[in-house]
């Protein structure tokens, strides 16, 4: 198959790129396998995870880098072998992930994990593919992925909702589920942002008895009920917190991604047997705490990140049949320079949702 189209985005070259200074251009995308699709990116979601990258929060960054891994559009390109029926025209996602090792010996793969695969796992973008090819992710035109991380998007859920899904949401859902989730279970989520409002949104849509929003103050209250939040705490408003409320929570999952939080009250709120699971990743150590936080009580803790191509369909199939709206602002693709600051800003409620107009 021939292609017309040209490869190019906003690329990163250096961590001033995080200040607003990505460069539309052209770049190369991974080498052509029979197994890819390419998509015309109509959506990009906004990640945390964008913001990292661009200024090599995390690790160096292999830059030039092309960010963005809630991506959204229509298949242009398939090839022979690719998987799931995916045709032309066809709409189309993909997450955080695009590539693992899908080896029957695989013990991740073979499993339905592939997003824990230990022989090789390609992010969407600032990675290699064992050919040597850079992976480029969403704030650009076009993206080649492997079609077995490629998703077929509900026809009803409009692809602005869609893209911050497929690592915002598939972030909360998976440890959410994996972890009971649903009728007579007590949830908290830490943190009522981005990842955090996807938290109330799917909790609540699990069936969970009590669904708890736990925030710094209570400036976002009003939006974690109509998120569906039973109940709020406010940590920097209640110096007694932890005490009030001690022994509440079933499962607590925490999306706080900087060091400063105070763990060891978060843990004094599960009850016996409590699951406390992290899934924000701060650039920095997480802080100590008292072992007896969890002996005491045969408390678990844990870490979770996004989940597999069988959770992400799982979820926005529940997406579809509960009728569930995040909370979504739509900014042009072509402003995104300006988007990512006021992302970092925290000015985001509670996800941006990038539109590339040439292609919606």
């Amino acid at each position: 198959m021939s292609t017309d189209y040209k490869f190019q985005g906003w690329v990163g070259h250096d961590a001033k790129s995080a200040d607003g200074n990505m460069k539309w251009e052209a770049y190369e995308p991974k080498k052509w396998d029979e197994s890819d699709v390419d998509i015309e990116i109509s959506h990009c979601g906004i990640c945390g995870s964008d913001l990292h990258t661009l200024r090599s929060g995390w690790k160096p960054t292999l830059y030039p880098c092309v960010v963005g891994h809630e991506i959204i559009g229509k298949a242009v390109k398939v090839g022979s072998k690719v998987e799931k029926g995916i045709k032309i025209g066809d709409r189309v996602g993909v997450g955080a992930q695009s590539y693992s090792c899908l080896k029957p010996d695989c013990d991740q793969c073979a499993s339905g994990e592939e997003n824990h695969c230990q022989i090789v796992n390609v992010p969407t973008f600032d990675s290699k593919y064992p050919d040597g090819s850079k992976s480029y992710g969403g704030y650009a035109d076009y993206a080649r992925v492997p079609s077995h991380f490629v998703i077929k998007i509900p026809d009803s859920i409009p692809s602005e909702d869609a893209a911050p899904m497929l690592c915002g949401g598939i972030t909360l859902y998976s440890p959410l589920k994996k972890n009971g989730c649903g009728p007579g279970k007590r949830v908290g989520i830490v943190g009522i942002g981005g990842l955090g409002h996807f938290g109330l949104l799917y909790a609540k849509a699990l069936g969970a008895d009590k669904v708890v929003a736990i925030s710094r103050s209570s400036t976002k209250k009003a939006d974690a009920q109509k998120m569906g939040a039973d109940d709020f705490i406010a940590t920097s408003e209640d110096a007694n917190w932890a005490s009030h409320h001690s022994g509440s929570l079933d499962l607590i999952v925490s999306t706080v991604s900087s060091a400063d939080m105070p763990l060891q009250e978060y843990l004094q709120l599960l009850r016996v047997n409590g699951t406390f699971i992290q899934v924000g990743a701060p650039e920095e150590p997480m802080p100590a705490f008292n072992a007896f936080a969890l002996i005491a009580k045969s408390c678990k803790m844990g870490g979770s990140t996004i989940g597999a191509p069988h959770e992400i369909d799982e979820m926005l199939a529940l997406t579809a049949k509960k009728n569930l709206k995040p909370w979504i602002e739509t900014r042009p693709l072509k402003e995104a320079n300006k988007v990512i600051l006021d992302m970092s800003a925290g000015k985001a409620r509670y996800r941006y949702t990038l539109v590339n107009e040439a292609h919606a």
